[in-house]
């Protein structure tokens, strides 16, 4: 009996914090709606953060890539597999690295001024 109570307070748990983020996001996009509209605002912003950003995350995501492509090669070669590496490290950045490093650096850049 402990493990359904054990299992159903997990559930409602779980429930209630999607429960949570549906309200945050439908107020999030309420407020967005909002007057008054400071379109020119979310341009500069935009170009601030997306465009001018551009060369951190390059330059990180570059950086980063070299890397894990030296430490990936030595583990490769053990086993005779260095024609992976390339797809390893595409793979690697591109699901995993890459979108966290990219926001780091965004928001690090963000909050600096």
């Amino acid at each position: 009996m402990r493990f359904l109570e054990t299992i159903g307070r997990w559930a409602l748990t779980y429930v209630t914090e999607m429960g949570r983020m549906l309200i945050f996001v439908v107020s999030s996009f309420a407020w967005l709606t909002r007057p008054p509209f400071r379109i020119t605002q979310i341009v500069k912003q935009l170009h601030f953060i997306g465009y001018k950003s551009t060369f951190v995350v390059v330059l990180t995501a570059a950086f980063t890539g070299m890397v894990l492509a030296l430490q990936g090669y030595y583990t490769l070669r053990k086993f005779g597999s260095e024609g992976l590496l390339g797809s390893a490290v595409a793979l690697s950045m591109i699901r995993e690295l890459g979108p966290v490093l990219a926001a780091l650096m965004v928001t690090a850049r963000a909050v600096r001024l």
